[in-house]
């Protein structure tokens, strides 16, 4: 198996007509956060599928394959190095955290940074030092940003907060409403676990977050709740 086997697979199911509506939908135009992004029209459904049939290709192939001008060909080598950092031993979860972060350039749109950073980045670093995430938070470039937040879901489902309502607190003042989204659903997240954290967060902080945020963060909220933090910002 190649990567280019993966790459014929996705373009036989191509759809043109459903790539330009697509390429609207993740802003590619000029100056918009995915400019120049190409796609081949598929759905998530059927680029997973797809993925799931190479799931033993190997690393270095993975690695060609993330290099696709296609969003679709990256999707799937994402999806295939989550599938094989699952089910890998901690030398093969090693080569996939590493190989991950050499390509994080590829790692170029929100979709491919919520489908990989939990479950690649989140999931080694939990036993490992978190340094890397902090100076993720602090890049200039939103996808890496968008990472540090994200793979701190996988503490949440571990009950550990800590890390989720640090680097949140940090990116406050982050300019990009892509940024806002992700830190707002990640709190939600904390609070879908620990209500009261959120609470505590959310005393402390409501006047000085973005109202994306905020309002990401109170969805799951009861609504008397969600209107008294509102009306406080």
């Amino acid at each position: 198996m190649s990567h280019q086997d993966v790459i014929q697979s996705l373009q036989i199911q191509a759809n043109p007509e459903k790539a330009a509506f697509v390429a609207r939908y993740f802003k590619t135009g000029p100056g918009e956060y995915g400019e120049n992004d190409r796609f081949l029209g598929l759905a998530v459904g059927e680029v997973r599928s797809i993925a799931k049939k190479f799931r033993f290709l190997p690393l270095e192939e993975v690695s060609q394959l993330i290099q696709s001008p296609y969003h679709e060909c990256r999707a799937a080598a994402l999806f295939i190095w989550v599938d094989q950092y699952k089910k890998g031993d901690l030398s093969q979860k090693l080569e996939v955290f590493e190989a991950y972060l050499a390509h994080l350039e590829y790692v170029n749109n929100w979709d491919l940074v919520d489908v990989s950073a939990r479950d690649i980045v989140g999931a080694f670093l939990h036993t490992q030092d978190r340094q890397l995430l902090y100076d993720f938070a602090r890049s200039e470039r939103i996808w890496t940003v968008r990472v540090a937040i994200i793979a701190t879901l996988y503490f949440i489902k571990k009950k550990e907060y800590s890390d989720t309502l640090a680097i949140a607190e940090s990116l406050l003042s982050h300019k990009h409403d892509l940024i806002h989204k992700a830190c707002g659903w990640m709190l939600r997240e904390v609070g879908q676990q620990d209500l009261e954290v959120l609470r505590e967060f959310l005393n402390e902080h409501t006047l000085a977050m973005p109202r994306t945020m905020l309002r990401y963060a109170l969805e799951k909220l009861p609504e008397s709740e969600r209107q008294y933090y509102l009306k406080l910002k």
